[in-house]
């Protein structure tokens, strides 16, 4: 069966945090790679003008990256709380099966980011392996800025049983990240290139690897 990937990030710049690496090396290998935003950002809180530059921002990062295609949803964050779980995962289920979809990345559930435990669980709802259904693999990524500072609880606590090789697609992931002007900040703050460059070579160095992304299983079928 021929794969096909599709990244779930809750706002734009999570899915190059989480597995730029491996969105890199899919689309490298020939693999479809498609990367789904589930919000918008509430007017609220956010401008015109700074969703679509961010959204700017994610479509330049993609297409370093290899994306085939990118989907935007507009749902408001950062208040996925307030809307029906249920319309979430109807709109992921139609990304899914637009797609064929067969390998699904989606945001750790202990995220201290409200929003990424929302899109967990609606991912799952989309993803349930009934009827003529085409996810057989999902796995959780860890998100720099939300993952880290989840509650010390064991629910929460992101354990990786797979890890990824992404030396050779590093460089890639990180002059995507750069493409995020309006979210990188200076180390020491986790959302930087250098904390970035340093978890690589954490969860690198645990396996043997230069660099490496890790990922939760939360499902396989084989």
């Amino acid at each position: 069966m021929t794969k096909n990937i599709l990244v779930v990030d809750p706002h734009p710049d999570d899915e190059v945090l989480g597995c730029g690496g491996v969105m890199a090396k899919f689309a490298g290998a020939g693999l479809k790679v498609y990367v789904l935003v589930v919000t918008r950002g509430t007017p609220k809180l956010y401008s015109a003008d700074k969703i679509d530059n961010i959204r700017k921002e994610a479509r330049n990062a993609h297409e370093i990256l290899g994306v085939a295609e990118t989907v935007f949803l507009d749902f408001p964050a950062p208040e996925l709380d307030l809307v029906s779980m249920a319309e979430i995962a109807r709109e992921i289920s139609v990304v899914i099966k637009r797609f064929s979809i067969t390998d699904l990345y989606i945001p750790h559930r202990g995220d201290i980011h409200g929003d990424h435990g929302v899109v967990f669980n609606a991912c799952l709802v989309a993803a349930r392996p009934v009827g003529d259904y085409t996810v057989k693999s999902v796995f959780a990524y860890e998100t720099l800025s939300e993952t880290e500072w989840a509650p010390p609880f064991g629910d929460d606590a992101f354990i990786p049983a797979k890890f990824v090789d992404v030396t050779e697609t590093f460089d890639q992931k990180l002059n995507a990240m750069k493409c995020f002007k309006s979210q990188l900040k200076q180390f020491p703050n986790p959302r930087s290139i250098e904390t970035l460059t340093a978890l690589s070579r954490f969860r690198g160095s645990t396996v043997g690897f230069a660099n490496a992304e890790a990922f939760m299983v939360i499902r396989v079928i084989e």
